[in-house]
């Protein structure tokens, strides 16, 4: 307690400086601006602060800086590599909500060059909506989670609006929280890959056709009672259209009174795309880094145990024939599939699925992470080792600016303040 007095340093007492502070000196001023990690946070420390912070475990356990020290995360009195390993065993069982990435169709009316799907057409069958319908229900009942999350992703999802529809009325019955207006849609996300003529180039319809007027006058001109996130897929040839694309966005939101916001997401191959020969300059490793740096300093969150819902059991992605998938950039592709929303039970999960290994090889990355650098690694409470599917793969995927943290603990300080952006539900 403040103010007793003790016999014992606040090494002795257990505290030491985090293992997963970032710090860079805040331009023009004597204060250097700390970014920790797991916690989360990001604040402004003063000259005598960071002198107390180099003496810490000499202190007197008891002294006041030690509390808002460790509000922040800067200090800590326990071990936080093994609070992540644990996060992340708790992530593949536990959880609070069901994850299901619904695509009512494999189809689009887009040929982005860059796209790593397959599209195929087609839409879900009645019944494999009423297996959709009823493994929702064996997921929530056995789960212990609170809400159903519903993500619709394809394909192009709206080609198919009255499945969107019929499945959400049902799923809706099956758990009072989910996500469409009438159908309770939190946000949706609208992909505008530059300014007019250079958007055209890449995001044109199936068949030849522009797109960026017609999105822009449904964003302009149409109330939307839901967020709408502007994503900026950014390759060599529109990255320098950043900064304008952003405030166009800006604009457009001021004008049409939608709270619309924009982010950007660097490009990489796949094989999809690669077959397609019409491969935009990709964006890769440090090519990428001030792209991935203005995306992650703008969804700066507490540290975590998993990387995405192929950590965990209770999400998963479902294409139109029903075949059940760990990981949303796979769907479609059935060599990846572990089961079949008519079979698979999460009660019996190895069991019930025709493909374990297809389950498992996901899960089994989350962490404890066995590759000893990611262990070590100062960015460990971000990247969880990063993509598991790019992992799979062979290819790990660290952050594209991870030799270069100053310049994200600089881009975290602007933020400062700012209310942080919700991520996308909807993909459209």
């Amino acid at each position: 307690m403040a103010g007793e007095e003790s016999t014992r340093t606040a090494g002795e007492a257990g505290w030491h400086v985090s293992r997963y502070n970032l710090s860079a000196r805040v331009p023009n001023t004597k204060m250097v601006a700390i970014a920790n990690l797991f916690k989360g946070n990001c604040a402004e420390y003063t000259p005598i602060e960071l002198y107390l912070l180099s003496v810490l475990e000499e202190l007197d356990e008891y002294h006041p800086i030690i509390e808002r020290f460790s509000r922040r995360g800067v200090i800590v009195n326990f071990d936080e590599l093994a609070a992540l390993e644990s996060m992340g065993r708790m992530a593949c069982s536990g959880t609070r909500s069901v994850g299901l990435t619904i695509c009512p169709t494999m189809g689009c009316n887009f040929d982005c060059p860059y796209c790593f799907e397959y599209h195929v057409q087609g839409c879900m069958s009645p019944e494999v909506q009423d297996d959709v319908v009823a493994l929702a229900e064996r997921m929530l009942k056995n789960s212990g989670g609170k809400t159903l999350d519903v993500t619709w992703f394809g394909g192009e999802p709206l080609l198919a609006p009255q499945i969107i529809e019929s499945l959400s009325r049902r799923l809706i019955a099956l758990a009072e929280d989910c996500g469409l207006a009438a159908a309770k849609v939190s946000s949706a996300q609208v992909t505008i890959d530059g300014l007019a003529a250079t958007h055209d180039a890449t995001r044109y319809l199936r068949g030849g056709g522009p797109t960026f007027d017609r999105i822009v006058s449904n964003l302009r001109n149409v109330s939307i009672p839901f967020t709408v996130r502007v994503r900026h897929n950014v390759h060599e040839g529109n990255r320098t259209e950043m900064d304008e694309l952003e405030a166009f966005v800006k604009q457009l939101a001021e004008e049409s009174g939608n709270n619309i916001t924009y982010y950007p997401a660097p490009v990489s191959g796949s094989k999809a795309a690669d077959e397609r020969g019409k491969q935009v300059g990709l964006l890769c490793g440090s090519d990428a880094s001030d792209v991935s740096l203005r995306l992650e300093a703008g969804r700066f969150r507490v540290g975590r145990g998993h990387y995405c819902g192929a950590h965990g059991l209770w999400s998963l992605g479902i294409d139109d024939q029903g075949n059940l998938y760990k990981c949303w950039e796979i769907v479609g592709k059935t060599a990846f599939s572990f089961g079949n929303a008519r079979d698979w039970d999460p009660v019996n999960p190895i069991a019930t699925a025709s493909k374990p290994d297809n389950l498992t090889m996901y899960l089994n990355t989350a962490a404890p992470i066995a590759d000893e650098e990611c262990r070590e690694c100062v960015w460990l409470p971000m990247c969880i080792g990063g993509c598991p599917h790019k992992r799979l793969l062979g290819n790990r995927d660290c952050l594209a600016f991870r030799d270069d943290p100053e310049s994200y603990v600089l881009a975290l300080h602007k933020r400062i303040g700012e209310d942080k952006p919700k991520e996308p539900k909807h993909k459209r």
